[in-house]
């Protein structure tokens, strides 16, 4: 019975014994748990201190501008990296010197707005020989740098052109007019290669003019488009370069009682002007490259950079591209995609 007695005691010290070393374990996991240290977080924000970031857009003022740069101004806040703008207002040499005064300064990375493929690109190129990351916005050059963030001009184009085909088939004229911005800007190059993509295939399509508004210029899309309708009382469809552009393009169609009879597209970023139009009959379909979406991509980008070069990354090892994704805009499907302001985008 002692026996008995004495190997049940042991048995009983034995699972207590257990009891109390895994109790300690669990204890000890728990603590870790609440002590651990995230090994990556010292460090991603001290790579941000004393970095500076520069911005050089074509011009401000816009909308496209005035957003990117907010969220760009955020991160910069939230991140702890200097930030400011250099705003050339349109005027392509004085963008030159700006850029040739900050590749003296070495900011840690700049952001371009490119106003044509070609004037920027050498000194692009100098930026980055010079140690400064360079990313490039939405108008791209004919080189490639640290990065590029914007839409695919070529597909938006495509989009573009295959929504006027639908609309202009063998029951109408086909007429078509396109409307561009200057001969050498990003967006009227590639825009260009992505409505000839499309319409060479359509043999209903006519082009009845292919004209540039200049620097986007609204007065000038509607003189254009006045002339054209005067021209072609039967034209189809117009194929406009950029929204704040196209309210030209629509005001001349109103005022020659078109409204509604000449189906127009356009794109921009999906500010408020984009569901304005579609809601006032402005435009009939919207391309939208979506400035809140863009921008992040762009301050990740900026992060990456400023992580790259923290981790004493060659300038230009990597070159990332990252096109936007697109959406596109009717009056039917409006309600779904909620335009954004510079009020309500963070």
């Amino acid at each position: 019975m002692n026996k008995l007695l004495n190997l049940l005691y042991k048995k009983a010290l034995g699972a207590a014994a257990l009891s109390l070393i895994a109790a300690t374990g669990m204890a000890s996991i728990a603590y870790a748990q609440h002590t651990m240290k995230d090994p990556a977080r010292d460090n991603y924000y001290n790579t941000f201190k004393d970095k500076r970031v520069v911005f050089v857009p074509v011009f401000m003022g816009l909308d496209l501008t005035e957003g990117w740069s907010k969220l760009m101004k955020a991160q910069s806040e939230r991140l702890g990296y200097k930030y400011e703008v250099r705003n050339p207002n349109f005027n392509t040499a004085a963008g030159a010197q700006i850029l040739t005064s900050l590749i003296s300064e070495k900011p840690d990375v700049i952001v371009v707005q490119n106003p044509d493929v070609q004037s920027y690109a050498r000194l692009l190129l100098k930026a980055e020989q010079a140690g400064i990351r360079v990313i490039q916005l939405n108008m791209k050059t004919n080189i490639l740098t640290t990065g590029f963030v914007g839409a695919d001009a070529v597909e938006i184009g495509e989009r573009q052109a295959r929504a006027a085909a639908k609309q202009c088939g063998p029951s109408t004229s086909g007429k078509v007019l396109i409307l561009g911005g200057p001969a050498t800007s990003p967006w009227s190059v590639y825009l260009q290669q992505g409505y000839k993509n499309i319409l060479d295939k359509q043999p209903n399509i006519k082009i009845v003019a292919r004209q540039s508004t200049g620097n986007y210029e609204s007065a000038k899309a509607k003189s254009i488009t006045q002339v054209v309708l005067q021209q072609n009382p039967d034209l189809c469809a117009v194929l406009g370069v950029w929204d704040n552009t196209d309210v030209g393009t629509a005001a001349a169609i109103k005022e020659a009682g078109k409204s509604g009879k000449v189906f127009v597209t356009s794109s921009g970023g999906g500010g408020e002007l984009a569901c304005k139009g579609l809601n006032e009959g402005m435009w009939d379909h919207y391309v939208s490259y979506d400035v809140p979406g863009q921008g992040r991509d762009l301050t990740d980008l900026i992060s990456a950079a400023l992580q790259a070069e923290q981790n004493k990354q060659k300038v230009g090892a990597i070159k990332t591209v990252l096109y936007t994704p697109l959406i596109e805009m009717t009056k039917a499907n409006v309600k779904e995609h909620p335009c954004w302001s510079l009020k309500t985008i963070h």
